[in-house]
């Protein structure tokens, strides 16, 4: 009798847990046209799936990894929620794509990060972290425009380097900050592909350049004068135009607020977002 007791309960475990087995009675008899269990009727379904909260972890963990790999956001796996924080790395793709081992920052995915941080009442602020060779001129005046634009604080951090147009990136926030060992390159603009030799073509190019020279000088304490004496510069770089300039100097010609890190910047985008409340 004892055995047949047993019996009888494994029968229970077993049509508790495997769908692909015969579901029996009490008496040990095969039961016909019963609805046989699966995973998802199981009731202790966690075994296999895990339970519901660690489902909608694990998509969440998912999701912004994903959202790394493709924008280069950390806002959606940081706690902070009231700070938006935006990358600026590699190069800035415009309206024509890189090749694919380049690392790029497309402009398509910034501006409406941009314009969601600034429509989203929870956003206190941005944090514009910058390490880009440039790029795209259009582009990057764009995102910097966009920046210098809005209302809600901001703040940009200078990481390793933030050349060419990443000039007006960096001075496109509120308050402006660069790494110690940071390096910033001011140039005159170039160009890829054909290009016809006239003088239209000259003064498209002069235009362009007029227009960022006079974003920076607007939105920086820099001299605009001292900014293009470092721009057309020919003896600091080999076979090109321009100055390097190191985070000490870049601090003292004004094209940057301060020299410092992250929690540096931290500290002052806090200080600006309470002054914005109140």
């Amino acid at each position: 009798m004892k055995n047949n007791d047993q019996w009888v309960n494994n029968m229970k475990y077993y049509n508790g847990i495997n769908a692909n087995l015969p579901t029996f009675n009490e008496n040990g008899r095969l039961e016909k046209g019963k609805q046989r269990l699966n995973r998802n009727n199981v009731q202790n379904s966690s075994l296999f799936n895990g339970s519901d909260d660690n489902c909608d972890d694990d998509n969440g963990a998912s999701q912004a990894v994903e959202n790394i790999k493709q924008v280069g956001s950390v806002t959606d796996v940081n706690p902070i929620k009231d700070i938006c924080f935006i990358s600026i790395i590699g190069e800035i793709e415009g309206h024509t794509s890189l090749p694919p081992q380049s690392k790029t920052t497309k402009y398509e995915h910034i501006i409406p990060m941009i314009i969601g941080a600034e429509m989203d009442p929870e956003i206190k602020g941005i944090f514009l972290l910058i390490n880009t060779v440039g790029g795209d001129v259009e582009a990057g005046l764009a995102i910097s425009e966009l920046v210098a634009s809005i209302t809600k604080p901001t703040v940009s951090l200078v990481l390793g380097g933030g050349h060419s147009i990443g000039n007006a990136l960096a001075v496109s926030t509120k308050y402006s900050f660069i790494v110690p060992t940071g390096t910033m390159t001011i140039h005159p603009i170039r160009t890829n592909g054909l290009v016809i030799g006239v003088p239209q073509t000259f003064r498209y190019f002069q235009k362009i350049q007029e227009r960022i020279t006079n974003f920076i000088a607007l939105n920086s304490k820099v001299d605009r004068q001292s900014l293009l004496d470092y721009m057309y510069n020919t003896d600091e770089i080999a076979g090109d135009v321009g100055t390097v300039l190191t985070a000490e100097e870049v601090v003292k010609i004004g094209l940057i607020d301060e020299i410092g890190g992250f929690s540096s910047s931290m500290k002052v985008l806090r200080g600006l977002i309470d002054k914005n409340i109140q």
